[in-house]
């Protein structure tokens, strides 16, 4: 008879495996380190989501932003908003948080929208020197996010879209996010 220590390791093994293949494909099978540190006072505010690989959590999601703002605790409160089935669609929210998990370039956070525990990565890959666009993405390649400051131009969309390219990113499984 197995110990119950061992039967617990073994269903958290699993349980790790099988999300881990559930995340769906991935769009970068050697993701980058964030390219430069980050300047979280700087990186604070409103960016609207240009682009992104599609994701169950934000299926049938546009007119999507997400708002950075420092909390009391330390913490960094984020707010995503987007609109269910088009720009003009009804409003969907997720409130969470995020922690810093390297202090030196502070371009890698965890978040957590459900509860105490940070499992979400959450990388800064690269971001405009005026902090006018971000690419975001983390350690598996599966998950991918354009943002501007303002709901982007086709030809801000196409300079982002080229540098996540040039970053190893497959921009073909981009889901462009349309804005009223």
């Amino acid at each position: 008879m197995r110990r119950p220590s061992t039967l617990l390791a073994a269903l958290l093994l699993t349980t790790v495996a099988v999300a881990a293949c559930v995340g769906g494909p991935s769009g970068n099978p050697n993701p980058p380190q964030p390219a430069k540190a980050v300047d979280l006072d700087r990186y604070a505010g409103l960016w609207y989501e240009a682009a992104r690989y599609d994701m169950r959590f934000e299926k049938g999601c546009d007119g999507v932003t997400a708002e950075y703002s420092k909390r009391p605790d330390g913490l960094i409160r984020v707010v995503n908003t987007c609109r269910q089935g088009g720009p003009t669609g009804p409003v969907k929210v997720s409130e969470g948080k995020a922690k810093v998990a390297d202090a030196a370039t502070k371009a890698k956070l965890k978040v957590s929208f459900f509860g105490p525990f940070f499992v979400g990565d959450y990388w800064v890959m690269d971001h405009a020197d005026d902090y006018s666009w971000s690419i975001v993405g983390e350690g598996s390649g599966r998950y991918l996010w354009l943002l501007t400051r303002k709901p982007p131009t086709p030809a801000e969309l196409k300079a982002l879209t080229d540098r996540a390219k040039a970053m190893g990113y497959d921009t073909a499984m981009l889901r462009v996010t349309k804005h009223s």
